[in-house]
């Protein structure tokens, strides 16, 4: 074979492979090199966010010189490392800050976490820092320091997290699943690092669980009980009253939901889902409405029963259509396992196709009670006597 080609084969091969193999196995901590060349004894590939922690520990004066490392960096960015002995939570971190100052330049400094909403400015950590700066490069942000450890920080959590920067403010950091994972220990004597799991807030649980039974079934099943029920005679009033006694559960469940989700907001006074939070309140006040609408209710022949029907009927598809546009707006935020959308997108595919095949029942029986009202006022029986009626 002619070396030229050879060379050109060899040449695809190493083409291919770089294309098929993961970029997982090229992104490990281990076959990093520094700029400055820079050795650690000790590395570990971080579970989430593409981060990387390397450190060399001395025992000797409880020191340990460290680096962290997020490889896919953007300079309009802002990321950090941290320790935290109270807990594998944000609150509480002493944490080492990382991002793009307004001359574009990368820099670093300590600031602790003391709340849900920090402001995340210059502060003193429990513990000495020196040594401190940070570096990036071809989409790499790197933050070095060397840490004074206390006896209780020898082995301890850590958390590390990134989020986006509007000009000089840092905006709180997104709160999916790879966010609320990037948790864990790490041991500087031992050379070990345990990761954690993404916490999850059995209040945001309840508070889904609530707003997708009510607005997202129980609604919708309310709205599919008045439309098609009361087309069968037989059917007068229990479709009221089961129209009334869904919509009314759905309303109690809803408020309760609702009120959750008020909590949730307090409580996290940083953290803005402004779209959400604002729907969940259009929501509770289109429910609020129909509550009183039931009240007002004009009897079936007064005179402004046609513009009651029309408010009734209005708000009610939008407060449907609104439902579950916020729920799945929850899915996002909540972020939980993909089962939970996927059933609850099976519940709303099977509503709407038992609500497709109603509505053309229903049309059928409608159009053929017109045409036997239209031949009972016309007639078509002997002395123009109806047939019907005879």
């Amino acid at each position: 074979m002619d070396k030229s080609l050879r060379t050109a084969l060899f040449s695809c091969v190493l083409l291919m492979i770089s294309i098929c193999v993961p970029s997982s196995f090229a992104q490990t901590c281990g076959s990093y090199t520094f700029s400055t060349n820079q050795v650690f004894s000790t590395c570990s590939d971080l579970p989430v966010l593409s981060s990387f922690i390397y450190w060399n520990y001395h025992p000797s004066n409880q020191t340990a010189d460290i680096a962290f490392r997020k490889s896919g960096a953007s300079s309009t960015n802002w990321y950090a490392w941290s320790l935290n002995p109270s807990g594998p939570q944000m609150a509480g971190s002493q944490a080492l800050l990382a991002f793009h100052n307004s001359s574009g330049l990368p820099t670093a400094y300590t600031t602790p976490i003391n709340n849900l909403s920090p402001s995340m400015q210059q502060g003193d950590l429990s513990f000495q820092v020196s040594n401190l700066k940070a570096e990036y490069s071809n989409g790499e942000m790197i933050i070095f320091a060397t840490l004074h450890l206390t006896a209780s920080l020898i082995s301890t959590n850590q958390v590390w997290q990134e989020g986006t920067m509007s000009g000089t403010n840092f905006n709180p950091h997104s709160m999916g699943s790879a966010n609320r994972a990037s948790v864990g220990t790490i041991n500087f004597a031992t050379g070990t690092t345990v990761a954690g799991t993404a916490r999850t807030s059995s209040k945001k649980n309840v508070h889904g669980v609530l707003n997708a039974v009510s607005w997202g079934v129980l609604m919708p099943m309310g709205i599919m009980i008045a439309r098609y029920l009361k087309v069968f005679k037989v059917a007068n009033p229990a479709w009221f009253y089961l129209h009334v006694a869904c919509q009314s559960s759905a309303y109690v469940i809803g408020v309760a939901g609702w009120g959750t989700g008020l909590k949730l907001g307090s409580d996290s006074p940083g953290v803005k889902y402004s779209k959400h939070r604002n729907i969940g309140i259009t929501l509770f006040c289109f429910a609020t409405l129909q509550v009183f609408a039931l009240l007002l209710r004009p009897k079936p022949d007064h005179k402004y029963r046609l513009y009651w029907n029309i408010y009734h009927h209005s708000i009610g598809y939008a407060t449907i259509v609104l439902s579950i546009i916020n729920i799945y707006e929850g899915f996002d935020i909540l972020d939980p396992e993909k089962k939970w959308k996927k059933i609850y997108t099976g519940i709303i595919i099977f509503l709407g196709a038992v609500a497709a095949l109603l509505e053309v029942f229903t049309w059928i029986i409608v159009i053929r009670r017109k045409k036997t009202v239209s031949s009972n006022k016309h007639g078509n029986g002997t002395n123009g006597t109806n047939g019907y009626a005879a």
